[in-house]
């Protein structure tokens, strides 16, 4: 090589990038990490160390990351680390904003609590309770008891056609009530059903696979659309166990459709002496028609009706937690809970405090304090004069398109499938983001925004999303809109 010749200098190969990065001791033994360490303990520290050198030794493997762009991550490993540990251990299951309008969202948790139940939730939660304690006599309870007093009350004047009192269990989820029914009343027996009745819903819970499951056999009768009760009558034998009928909650026949009155089936069941039990799925203690909501059951009606046991739902119409009621003629109720599963489906403390406060609630007439039916009862005005707040608020954005337009909520969680209700969406749009980006723009805000399209626009429906929540909402779509005019 002459004097003045340029000097060549190796490129750094992948091992060379691989010896830069220290050893998971040597960065545990750097001073940046002491006060991790001290503060989330060594195992932890130790796991998000291994995390972010795993992280760069792949980065290094597929080339993203060269020669010159090492350094950087190398001087930030303190904070890298950290940043980790915090990822790591955060709370998966975290709140969002429900903005699509679906007021029973199964994906989004169903029914929101009411606040009284929250307060009993966590008063019974911090410490020891009457859960199984007769206070009064100092032996050992029942658990059903702190509800069952409850939906007596609130049932009263249902059983006026009832040779027997009203009594209601609470197992974990209506999939469990019904099983819970069909394994008691059924096993080794028939139960006649309507084709038109054997509904899977989410989950692929389905009604033939549950029967089975509970040991129960099936006795289809009818046709899809059309089910006389001169089939269920042809269909009764020697080995007839149970009658079952099933709402079709979550779809609808129509046209040329037949479906027997429910007091049809109960007088034929009454005059064989056979139980007669209702797959309601959702279930409401309230006046539906007076929200606008047709053709969907209550718990009293079919009860009044005469129905010998009725299995619903908590956390869909009721409003309140995950829970599955079976009510009904008290013997059977007493069959039902002496079932050795019993066990394995009941509910918790937690459950029965909430259950608890929704009930009484509705026994003081206080609908409005459960939120779902709240939202139900919101009217269109209402819900358009914070949508317009919002759509003035965003008009500063030079970015952002925001107009509010008519629309529907519907209930959802399995309720009421034909029901809807008119409301004003929010719409927005801007730069050169597709729906779907602003979707996931949105859930990526803190604390996420779940919205929903509609003709290629992103639309935010306010009914599902409490008054106090909808400054969170403007800030979530200002951010977006303002880094638009940066890209």
């Amino acid at each position: 090589m002459n004097v003045g010749d340029p000097v060549r200098v190796k490129p750094a190969s992948k091992s060379d990038l691989f010896r830069k990065l220290p050893s998971v001791d040597e960065l545990l033994r750097t001073p940046e990490l002491a006060l991790l360490l001290a503060q989330e303990g060594r195992s932890a520290v130790t796991d998000a160390v291994r995390s972010v050198l795993d992280r760069l030794r792949q980065e290094i493997s597929s080339g993203r990351l060269s020669p010159p762009g090492v350094d950087a991550p190398l001087t930030g490993l303190g904070d890298a680390v950290e940043a980790e540990l915090r990822r790591a251990t955060a709370f998966s299951l975290r709140p969002v904003i429900n903005a699509t309008g679906v007021i029973l969202h199964t994906n989004l948790g169903r029914a929101a609590l009411a606040q009284n139940a929250l307060d009993h939730v966590r008063e019974i939660a911090r410490g020891y309770s009457n859960l199984e304690f007769d206070l009064e006599s100092g032996a050992r309870g029942e658990r059903d008891v702190h509800v069952d007093r409850l939906f007596r009350k609130l049932l009263q004047g249902t059983d006026d056609n009832r040779d027997n009192e009203l009594s209601t269990i609470v197992v974990n989820n209506n999939a469990a009530a019904v099983w819970l029914a069909l394994n008691t009343l059924a096993v080794g027996g028939e139960v006649i059903v309507s084709r038109g009745e054997l509904v899977e819903i989410g989950g692929s819970f389905r009604i033939p696979d549950v029967m089975a499951q509970s040991n129960g056999i099936l006795r289809e009768v009818g046709t899809t659309n059309r089910t006389r009760i001169r089939d269920y009558e042809q269909a009764i034998n020697a080995k007839t166990r149970l009658l079952l009928r099933v709402h079709r909650s979550n779809f609808q026949i129509t046209g040329f459709t037949e479906q027997p009155p429910l007091e049809e089936m109960v007088a034929l069941a009454r005059a064989r002496g056979i139980p007669l039990v209702e797959d309601l799925g959702s279930g409401a203690l309230l006046d539906l028609p007076a929200l606008g909501i047709k053709n969907e059951p209550g718990v009293t009606g079919s009860l009044r009706a005469g129905v010998d046991v009725v299995t619903y739902s908590g956390d869909k119409l009721l409003g309140g937690p995950q829970a599955g009621m079976l009510t009904g003629r008290a013997d059977l109720i007493r069959r039902m809970r002496a079932n050795s599963l019993f066990r394995a489906l009941r509910v918790d403390k937690l459950t029965y405090a909430a259950l608890e406060a929704t009930l009484l609630a509705y026994l003081k007439g206080d609908h409005d304090a459960i939120p779902a039916v709240r939202m139900m009862r919101l009217s269109k005005e209402e819900i358009g004069k914070r949508a317009d707040a919002l759509a003035k608020g965003l008009a500063s954005s030079a970015e952002l398109e925001a107009a509010v337009i008519d629309g529907e909520s519907v209930i959802g969680g399995g309720a009421a499938p034909s029901a809807v209700l008119p409301t004003r969406l929010l719409a927005i749009a801007g730069g050169n983001l597709s729906a779907d980006q602003w979707l996931t723009r949105l859930r990526a805000a803190a604390p996420p925004v779940i919205a929903r399209v509609e003709d290629g626009r992103v639309v935010l429906d306010l009914r599902t999303v409490f008054p106090e929540q909808d400054a969170a909402v403007m800030a979530a779509i200002r951010a977006i809109a303002g880094n638009l005019s940066q890209e």
